[in-house]
């Protein structure tokens, strides 16, 4: 699923919940991020998606934006706070918003977009009936760390040590390594498993991967690698460490390659980066 799409859905279920409340002259939507600010063209389709349901901003709609710039500490202050404003539905961005915004209310609905299995993590209780005041939607894009791990091999066919990078502090972390690493078994590689909360912490582990040996590295999806996508990116070209990524917002920066959803429900990795590098072929 692209991006685009993914918020146009994710605001259709905003629309549909604030409509559902009792209507007032203006909603009041609260939007809550572990991000710095939106990605490149999320709010169009943001925008989009809630005026397709009759929800226009600055007319019948005012959206409150709290952004935590990859401090997840900071999130339940802010989920807090728009609690406060009562909003009459909160957006959780990403999964450590979404887990805030549960905390936060037990009343106001909260649509969460998030790229982990919800159930799985305890978010909801299940797809059919999440039951309390959570619903949204899922891309699912965590789970695919064992594919991406594949067409690592795929292009390094030599490669026998990789590093899974992750951000402790979000709540998906550890939750699918035990397959990342049954996969990583499977084609006889060594799995170093590294951490980075922060800035300084992610370029640490850069340096650690150099300093391991690590032939190449697969990047979690996280909020705060989203926010330093640009960083990373340059990290990664400085110490001449292949790495993967789940967005192709990574790879329009210069990255290697990255392995995600299509709008056709087709999993495959971005085009762009096949023909930069294996020419032209697509893994779907």
């Amino acid at each position: 699923m692209r991006r685009r799409d993914f918020m146009t859905a994710l605001a259709g279920a905003t629309a549909w919940v604030a409509g559902a409340r009792a209507q007032e002259p203006r909603q009041v939507i609260g939007l809550l991020s572990g991000l710095s600010d939106a990605l490149p063209g999320t709010l169009a389709a943001f925008y989009q998606g809630l005026k397709e349901t009759g929800f226009v901003q600055g007319k019948n709609l005012s959206i409150e934006f709290r952004w935590a710039g990859g401090q997840y500490d900071r999130l339940p202050s802010l989920a807090a706070e728009l609690v406060a404003r009562n909003v009459s539905v909160i957006v959780a961005y990403d999964l450590p918003s979404a887990f805030a915004a549960k905390e936060a209310t037990k009343t106001i609905p909260v649509v969460f977009g998030v790229g982990a299995d919800p159930v799985k993590l305890g978010l909801v209780d299940s797809f059919n009936r999440p039951r309390g005041n959570l619903t949204g939607v899922t891309t699912l894009l965590s789970s695919l760390g064992p594919k991406q791990l594949e067409l690592l091999r795929e292009l390094l066919p030599n490669s026998n040590k990789v590093a899974l990078l992750l951000n402790p502090s979000n709540p998906n972390a550890q939750i699918d390594t035990p397959e990342i690493q049954a996969a990583a078994d499977a084609l006889g590689e060594r799995l170093q498993v590294l951490t980075a909360s922060t800035e300084s912490e992610l370029e640490t582990s850069f340096t650690t991967s150099v300093g391991q040996g690590i032939h190449a590295l697969v990047v979690k999806p996280d909020p705060l690698f989203m926010s330093l996508r640009e960083r990373m990116v340059a990290l990664a070209a400085h110490h001449a460490i292949p790495a993967i990524y789940s967005h192709r917002e990574f790879v329009e920066l210069g990255g290697l390659m990255s392995y995600g959803g299509t709008p056709f429900g087709c999993i495959s990795a971005d085009r762009d980066v096949y023909r930069k590098n294996s020419q032209g072929r697509e893994a779907c």
